[in-house]
């Protein structure tokens, strides 16, 4: 199933270039703070499966041009990110720019992005005003709990998954905090919809790419991943516990690169959806830190 958050945090069923209003079984009132209709949506969807696939075949449709799609989570619990998860990656970050990394995610292990910087596939990247910096793509799959737990075994891991979105985190280089360089708002957009477990073959065989204007920058496939997706989940959860709706990001292949404003980016991964994105100049972030180094 392809799950959509839409029209202030009403939830849909996609199907071809229609949409099915199926908010009511969420079990969540709608336009309430904080957003976690999802939520509730995810940690219920065992049960109320057999319903969304009655409402798909009888309810009403709805074009998708004329809804407006909204990030597909807007308040998870935590967005978790693996750096350094493609041997490309790490090898261009020594090269070009200016970031010297010694060790990849399966050393590194992980961190934390903000939740406040997610947002949908209709929203622009809002580029911060910082002359002396660049701000760079990264093409990323979004995992997305289903069940929670902690310290989940790898072998158990896809038992946890409730499907995969598409995402690009955003990045200001530099020497600070990387959660602060990540963190600003639309920084993490993602979408346009959630696709089901059930719907991708095979988690190991997924391509992605990016590109800019146009311009194809980034390409790879899951096959490449130094940690992959069933160890991200291991180790993350060995931390932490996992609960429904938490992301977590895989980590970019190589093809990082500057976005400026006027850019138009667009991410494809096969059998979980393409998104189109605006970069715009915001006039909002600028601070004396990023002034220092």
């Amino acid at each position: 199933m392809k799950i959509a958050s839409f029209d202030q945090e009403r939830i849909g069923l996609v199907h071809g270039d229609s949409v099915v209003d199926v908010s009511e079984l969420a079990g969540h009132e709608l336009a309430s703070w904080p957003p976690t209709g999802m939520l509730h949506f995810i940690a219920s969807f065992d049960r109320i499966k057999p319903k969304l696939s009655e409402m798909l075949r009888s309810a009403r449709r709805t074009p998708l041009s004329k809804v407006r799609l909204n990030c597909p989570i807007l308040w998870p619990n935590k967005v978790i990110a693996y750096p350094a998860n493609y041997h490309d990656h790490i090898s261009e970050m020594k090269k070009g720019t200016g970031l010297i990394s010694t060790f990849n995610a399966s050393g590194q292990g992980f961190f934390l992005k903000a939740n406040s910087s997610l947002s949908g596939p209709e929203d622009p990247i809002v580029l911060p005003p910082l002359p002396n910096r660049e701000i760079h793509h990264e093409c990323e799959l979004a995992i997305v709990i289903g069940k929670g737990g902690r310290d989940i075994a790898p072998d158990r891991a896809l038992e946890h998954i409730f499907g995969y979105s598409c995402l690009i985190d955003v990045v200001v280089r530099g020497k600070e905090e990387r959660v602060m360089r990540k963190s600003f708002d639309s920084f993490c957009p993602m979408g346009p919809y959630l696709v089901t477990a059930d719907e991708i073959p095979d988690y190991a065989d997924i391509d992605l790419e990016l590109s800019v204007n146009g311009e194809l920058r980034q390409k790879a496939n899951t096959r490449d991943l130094i940690v992959g997706v069933p160890e991200m989940i291991a180790m993350a959860s060995s931390v932490m516990t996992l609960f429904p709706g938490d992301i977590i990001a895989s980590g970019t292949p190589a093809g990082v690169g500057r976005l400026k404003a006027s850019d138009r980016v667009a991410i494809r991964i096969k059998g979980v959806g393409e998104m189109t994105l605006d970069v715009t100049q915001g006039i909002g972030g600028g601070h004396p830190v990023w002034e220092k180094t």
